[in-house]
């Protein structure tokens, strides 16, 4: 595997997204995201979360504003250029049914000139917790866990400093989610990368995160640590999102005493 660099920190400068017609996605939004951080971006459908994200890799172009990472404007850098630079990962896996597991996660790798592709392809299955022999089968001979794991090998492939995850879990069954959530923050800590994970799961982002923030309405309107949107010093949204795990430990707390 090649040297891992710190992740690059992430700025967002009076970021926003307006469609024709008025609708608005992302309303102003200014925030830093420091390097080797994991970032829970949190909301309820049509908040903008999955548009602010995309917006990092030029997948959705800003109407306003300024993102850069590393320090390095977005807007300056070729699309294609930048996505290498970016892992990204995202619900429905995207991969292509054609191609085998290791031509899967070495088209970044093919794309980018490399041809010694075998030893990178081999290490990222050990990274992702995958047999080696799994790179000559084809995705629809895996389950979707494997398929998942699949795609973050592919997203790691060319060395990125940066995660993007937009509801990477949210296709998984319970079991394989929390299983997948759990590897995917222990490669964040071992490869020190920047990860901003787009969820609707506040229960997920408050287990997996460093630093959770909330949207609504294409503005974040709560912006801390797991631990402190518990104690409710996030704000009536984060309040809002906070109660539906907790009110679903309550419950299953009480089911097992017998009430």
């Amino acid at each position: 595997m090649p040297a891992q660099s710190p992740g690059p920190s992430i700025a967002f400068d009076g970021v926003a997204k307006r469609y024709p017609g008025g609708a608005v996605a992302v309303d102003g939004v200014s925030l830093e995201i420091a390097g080797s951080s994991f970032v829970a971006l949190v909301g309820a459908s049509g908040s903008g979360k999955s548009t602010l994200l995309k917006m990092v890799n030029r997948l959705i172009e800003p109407t306003a504003g300024r993102i850069a990472i590393g320090g390095e404007e977005v807007a300056n850098a070729g699309p294609h250029a930048l996505r290498r630079r970016i892992g990204y990962v995202f619900q429905n896996i995207g991969l292509f049914p054609h191609m085998s597991v290791a031509e899967n996660i070495g088209i970044g790798l093919r794309l980018a000139g490399e041809r010694d592709r075998a030893g990178r392809i081999a290490d990222l299955l050990d990274l992702v917790d995958l047999p080696r022999d799994f790179g000559n089968r084809m995705p629809d001979a895996l389950s979707g866990g494997q398929r998942q794991r699949v795609g973050v090998a592919r997203a790691l492939a060319t060395a990125p400093g940066l995660m993007l995850m937009d509801e990477p879990f949210g296709a998984l069954d319970p079991v394989t989610r929390d299983q997948l959530g759990v590897a995917i923050r222990a490669l964040h800590d071992r490869l020190g990368l920047t990860t901003i994970m787009v969820t609707h799961d506040m229960a997920e982002a408050l287990l997996l995160a460093d630093r959770v923030l909330v949207m609504a309405a294409g503005r974040i309107v709560a912006d801390a640590t797991p631990r402190a949107l518990l104690a409710g010093e996030g704000g009536t949204e984060a309040d809002a999102l906070v109660a539906v795990p907790r009110e679903q430990a309550r419950r299953l707390h009480a089911l097992e005493q017998g009430a």
